[in-house]
């Protein structure tokens, strides 16, 4: 049995930020990823030389204490990528952030001057108090933008995403995800002008072969520092004596070994988490836990013949008759994620559900779908253009926040706050749809809390705006005053 000052369960960015943070200070980890590579959600995927994020990782943030993190980790081997996205919906691709021509043009004058008036009716019932304090996303959107806008530009794709009506998505999803953020003022700004808006950012930090280089470069630091990160290792219990982690067993291929530590962060599903306690934890804690719900996500990786296709970063599809969500160009975010300058890399990312029939779909009907969703879409894709293609399914990649969710989750934060030498943290850790910076941060605070400092790590998102439309003067305002920095000896580049 092996002993580690902390141990860390998991090695996506708020895992290894917190081992990162740890070896700042001196304090040995070891970080255990389930996954033969380290960055989670935000990895890099290789096929054939094509590199490819599972869904797209923009390195933007006001949190001053990550975006340091960044810098030190990786310096000058970011590049600077200008952004640019669309909207696909009924035929029609609209600029995001949306522009008064463009939209004016696309849904035409009646229709544009009738989401006015739903716009107004809102903002009127709304100051006359006549609709009650909204439950659902559908009641949220609707009483702040008005019906139709609601219906043209939220409705379909939030649906596709999560597999659920709007009405059945708890207002909370809007209040954390929308409010002050790109669509809301891209919408409204394009259609009804605001001389107070702030500009959305017209470009972004994103390293030079994807996020996955970011976090390969941190476990290879980790590991010269003395903090190991091991992989393909599955936590299968923790031992508690009462409210007290007391070790953890693991399994690595067909060897099972126990590790005890002093303190433990955990990014795993928190429904995982609760689960592989022994004793069990009370019977209300796991009742939660199997209520929480998870929507998994799966990405066609197609290359495609053509030197251009279109020139966005992403483009979002709207409209119901198309399967894929999002859909990815990669060349756009770094041309050296493209090996052949000749050809072109998409990520069609589809939202779904494990055991759903899309989510069953062999991978050769996957990849099927994808290229004929994409000569559809009118992308430029023309019939023989796709040679080759690869599918990615990931599990548990964004928390629900359905009906229930809140209830269930108040249980197992209280429940896990009773822990004396445990946090939870990240997106799954603590089933909050995080950014990547975000899922930093509590890591970061975690790590804090184990060196003395004492945070509320439940508060992020809560105290912490991650909102875009901050000027140069807030931003520096949220700028870390006092943090030390690691200078790390040169390293080589990940493969």
């Amino acid at each position: 049995m092996k002993h580690y000052p902390v141990v860390i369960i998991g090695a996506g960015p708020a895992g290894l930020t917190a081992g990162y943070e740890l070896a700042k200070h001196g304090v040995q980890s070891v970080v255990l990823e389930k996954d033969n590579k380290v960055g989670g959600i935000s990895r890099t995927e290789t096929y054939k030389g094509y590199r490819f994020d599972i869904g797209g990782h923009r390195f933007f943030t006001k949190v001053g204490e990550v975006q340091q993190i960044w810098q030190e980790i990786l310096g000058d081997e970011f590049i600077k990528v200008p952004r640019l996205s669309r909207i696909y919906y009924k035929g029609k691709f609209y600029n995001y952030p949306l522009s008064l021509f463009n939209t004016l043009m696309n849904l035409g004058v009646v229709s544009s001057a009738m989401i006015l008036l739903s716009y107004l009716k809102a903002k009127l019932k709304a100051k006359l108090k006549l609709t009650p304090k909204p439950e659902t996303f559908e009641e949220w959107v609707t009483d702040r933008f008005g019906e139709r806008l609601y219906r043209t530009f939220f409705k379909t794709y939030t649906e596709k995403v999560w597999g659920i009506p709007c009405s059945k998505i708890r207002a909370d999803w809007a209040a954390q995800r929308i409010q002050g953020m790109s669509l809301k003022r891209a919408v409204v700004n394009a259609l009804f002008g605001s001389q107070n808006a702030k500009s959305l950012i017209k470009e972004f930090d994103y390293p030079l072969l994807g996020p996955g280089m970011m976090w390969e470069r941190c476990q290879e630091i980790l590991e010269r520092l003395g903090s190991p990160v091991q992989l393909n290792t599955s936590v299968v219990r923790l031992k508690r004596n009462g409210n007290h982690i007391e070790s953890i067993t693991v399994q690595q291929g067909d060897q099972t070994y126990e590790l005890t530590g002093d303190h433990f962060i955990s990014s795993m599903p928190v429904t995982a988490l609760v689960h592989r306690m022994d004793p069990p934890p009370p019977a209300p804690v796991l009742e939660a836990a199997r209520g929480l719900k998870y929507r998994d996500f799966l990405i066609v990786a197609l290359v495609v013949s053509r030197e251009h296709l279109f020139p966005d970063n992403w483009l979002y599809i709207h409209s119901p008759e198309f399967k894929v969500g999002r859909i990815q160009n990669f060349k756009n975010w770094s041309k050296a994620m493209v090996p052949d300058p000749s050809k072109t890399c998409l990520g069609m990312e589809y939202f779904c559900s494990e055991g759903d029939a899309l989510w069953d779909m062999s991978d050769a009907d996957l990849i099927q779908l994808a290229t004929q969703e994409a000569i559809n879409l009118g992308l430029g894709v023309q019939p023989g253009d796709v040679e080759d293609g690869v599918v990615i399914r990931q599990y548990k990649a964004y928390p629900v926040y359905d009906g229930e969710y809140r209830k269930h989750l108040q249980v197992l934060q209280e429940y896990l706050e009773t822990f004396d030498n445990l946090q939870t943290v990240g997106r799954n850790g603590m089933h909050r749809y995080n950014n990547q910076d975000h899922s930093m941060l509590t890591a970061l605070l975690a790590a804090k809390n184990i060196l003395g400092e004492t945070h509320n790590i439940w508060d992020v998102n809560t105290e912490r705006s991650y909102h875009e439309e901050f000027t140069k003067e807030e931003w520096k305002q949220k700028a870390p005053q006092h943090s030390p920095k690691l200078t790390p000896a040169p390293i080589t580049s990940p493969s």
